[in-house]
């Protein structure tokens, strides 16, 4: 029985071993050369039977280019190595180069706005870190009403570099607020939106000049330096507040539009309204302190030196422009 056995095996392993013998000797084997032609690696007929063809992958080292047969000769006013890269049969390097202008996106937008709201912002900086003093004393004197308050105010009075300069940041800051208000209300005088900041500027100025000369020549009239000095005093304290509160808005104002736009100019002036209501306490108790009036004679003041030149301003442009 185990003969028998191990007979069938025999037979069974030679009946399978035959036809794979058989396909081994029938595959012809690839080539080993790899840069031989496409035409040569092809293995067997397609029209013979059923035996498969094999294709050779392409390399990926290529080949040497063929002789064109064509000679050059060596140029002697030419180096060797720019004279064989002129020549290099793979690189273009004896023709122009393709000018390929590069992608940049120009931005015609609001830049200059943007580098003047910087520059004030950096001009405000340096203020108040060169005037640190005058700048804590400033709001020192703005919030409180105490006995300390004239010591303070005679400090601020005897620093006249400093006001000056805070002074001309409010008029800075303010016409340009103003111009905004002219571009919101669509009321240009002058289409240049930087020229009519500049007269914006220069009005304010001369209002804030006109003013300050008058209340002295008035002080001086009537001998009353010391109320006049005292109601110059906090008009301008309030003006240098008002151009740091003003900051903020014009930041809103130069980037925004729609909606946000009419928000912001709102809240500034509810802003600016109380300001000037507070000023309006201010000197008519540190007036009242000094000279002996009754709140119409005051009101008549306000009129004459606050609305009516305001109003004669408004008149004028009309005019004008």
């Amino acid at each position: 029985m185990l003969r028998f056995f191990l007979f069938f095996l025999f037979i069974f392993l030679l009946v399978i071993k035959a036809p794979a013998q058989s396909t081994k000797d029938t595959l012809i084997p690839l080539p080993t050369d790899s840069n031989t032609s496409v035409r040569d690696s092809l293995i067997g007929d397609s029209t013979q039977g059923s035996l498969p063809i094999a294709v050779i992958v392409s390399d990926s080292v290529s080949k040497r280019p063929l002789f064109s047969g064509v000679a050059w000769h060596v140029l002697p006013g030419v180096s060797l190595g720019e004279q064989i890269l002129q020549r290099h049969p793979y690189f273009n390097f004896h023709s122009r180069p393709i000018a390929v202008l590069p992608d940049v996106k120009i931005f015609m937008g609001k830049e200059v706005m943007f580098y003047s709201l910087i520059a004030i912002v950096l001009i405000f900086a340096l203020l108040k870190l060169a005037f640190s003093k005058y700048f804590n004393d400033l709001f020192r004197v703005f919030f409180r009403t105490t006995m300390k308050q004239r010591q303070i105010r005679e400090q601020l009075m005897q620093t006249p570099l400093p006001s000056l300069v805070f002074n001309v940041f409010f008029i800075a800051s303010t016409g340009l607020y103003i111009d905004f208000m002219f571009q919101y209300f669509n009321f240009m005088p002058v289409p240049n939106f930087w020229v009519l900041y500049l007269y914006c500027c220069v009005g304010l100025a001369v209002i804030y000049l006109i003013k300050f000369i008058g209340l002295k020549i008035c002080g001086w009239l009537f001998n009353m330096k010391q109320a006049a000095d005292s109601y110059i005093f906090i008009v301008f304290i309030i003006n240098k507040v008002i151009g740091i509160f003003l900051l903020p808005f014009l930041v809103l104002l130069g980037f925004m539009d729609g909606l946000w736009y009419a928000v912001a100019l709102v809240i500034s002036w509810a802003g600016i309204g109380a300001l000037l209501l507070y000023r309006l306490i201010l000197g008519f108790s540190a007036v009242r302190n000094e000279v002996k009036f009754n709140l119409f004679h005051f009101f008549l003041y306000l009129v004459a030196f606050e609305v009516a030149p305001l109003l004669l301003i408004y008149r004028l442009l009309l005019l004008v422009f």
